[in-house]
């Protein structure tokens, strides 16, 4: 029986990996900035996650790791402070996703209950719950998790895409359209910086590098599974957004916005709509903190193993790396501590950051990869202007987010520098 992972299963990899929670948590974040340009705002996105994906594919073929960012970023800068910061910047990034989603998980959870005239407990109960929910699955097997993940995105896919088509036939005639004029639009930089701020809702696309060592075909199939599912999510994200807009005007948008995707199935199919909408943003943001925790661990894993955090990073804890629990107990702190905008910021500057740098390791490596030198170079380009953008519109609104993000670079670089100082003194003792 072949192990090997054909088109479509590494394509599902990338899909799965970006239509996690992010798009039951931000879409209303987006709308917010950008209002009737916000399918602009994806796209603007998109178009960031598709041209750093040429990097992503090109590193892949040339370098296959089940690291993969964190082998990238070593080969092409070495074991040094700054590849450090930057993997440890990898991790926390993902801890911040987890927080995220755990942060919908708990908005839409009370809406579901209270449909059901039950008694319903708060966000931080059902945020806190899901967490613990999940380690302990993720301690329990890892088989549980990954066919959790498989059937899930079925699931929410398959909900989406019905939202998609319903939601489409419902916007003829509909008096919402007119929020899609030029008049409705924010300014350039709201647009862009709306798109950043929901940057974190392309993140997994880069999950494909770790599965690189294992796609059949890989000269040809690792670069398609990148731009096809990038393409896929971009097209869904843009007629997800195009719906909600023409289906809800901005004052029911903006009092729904932590649920604002099942506050749209409203006006189509009821309370039915609204419930269908909500489980699919449970299963969806259940699954992706069910895998990103493994990934997380994983990540802090590998981190350790490439002496870029203590040794103790690999100890085992209950079969399952120390990590685990660390990467649990870190999204308890970071859900109940910060708001959803400020989570999703400190994510997207992460992301952005990281990408940025391996856009640059492209640039650097690309005479061994045979690749283009320029679109690297867009690349980082592209993903500094957008950090940059990001950084000065939210420092007006959400100064907190800022400080956070910024304070968790410097964090990640203060302990990489630190350990490093105190791996070469224990080495001279």
């Amino acid at each position: 029986m072949s192990t090997k992972i054909s088109l479509k299963e590494a394509m599902s990899i990338g899909i799965g990996g970006m239509v996690g929670g992010g798009i039951f948590a931000v879409l209303g974040l987006a709308v917010s900035l950008a209002k009737g340009a916000t399918p602009i705002s994806f796209l603007i996105a998109g178009t960031i996650a598709l041209l750093t994906s040429y990097s992503y594919a090109k590193l892949s073929n040339t370098f296959p790791d089940r690291g993969g960012t964190v082998k990238f970023i070593n080969v092409a800068f070495g074991k040094t402070v700054f590849s450090g910061t930057i993997n440890n910047l990898l991790w926390i990034s993902y801890i911040i996703m987890l927080s995220l989603y755990a942060s919908a998980f708990g908005s839409y959870a009370p809406n579901l209950f209270k449909i059901f005239d039950s008694n319903s407990f708060n966000f931080h109960f059902y945020a806190s719950f899901i967490i613990f929910f999940a380690t302990l699955i993720n301690y329990y097997s890892i088989a549980v998790v990954s066919k959790i993940e498989s059937i899930s995105v079925i699931i929410k896919l398959f909900i989406l895409l019905s939202f998609i088509l319903i939601g489409s036939y419902g916007l003829i005639g509909n008096e919402n359209l007119g929020q899609f004029s030029i008049d409705n639009w924010e300014n350039s930089i709201n647009i862009i910086a709306a798109g950043m701020v929901i940057f974190v809702a392309y993140e997994g696309f880069e999950l494909i590098a770790n599965a690189a060592p294992d796609i059949k075909n890989p000269a040809k199939n690792i670069s398609k599974a990148y731009y096809y599912s990038i393409i896929f999510v971009i097209i869904l994200y843009v007629i997800i957004a195009i719906v909600t807009i023409g289906s809800l005007p901005f004052n029911k948008i903006a009092t729904a916005e932590d649920y604002v995707l099942a506050e749209a199935a409203k006006p189509m199919l009821g309370k039915v709509g609204f419930t269908i909408i909500t489980i699919a943003a449970l299963i969806s943001t259940f699954s992706a903190i069910n895998a990103s925790l493994y990934g997380g661990s994983r990540v802090s894993f590998e981190i350790a193993e490439d002496d870029e955090l203590p040794h103790a990073f690999t100890s085992i804890f209950w079969n399952q790396p120390i990590g685990l629990l660390i990467t649990a107990v870190l999204t308890l702190i970071i859900t109940n501590s910060l708001n959803l905008e400020s989570i999703s910021t400190a994510g997207s500057v992460g992301f952005l950051s990281i990408f940025a740098i391996v856009n640059f390791a492209g640039y650097r490596l690309s005479e061994k990869m045979n690749s283009k030198k320029y679109i690297h170079l867009t690349g980082f380009i592209v993903c500094i202007i957008a950090l940059i953008v990001l950084i000065l519109q939210q420092f007006k609104n959400n100064k907190i987010g800022v400080i956070i993000a910024i304070a968790i670079i410097v964090f990640c670089l203060v302990i990489e520098y630190s350990y490093k100082k105190i791996k070469v003194r224990s080495l001279k003792i």
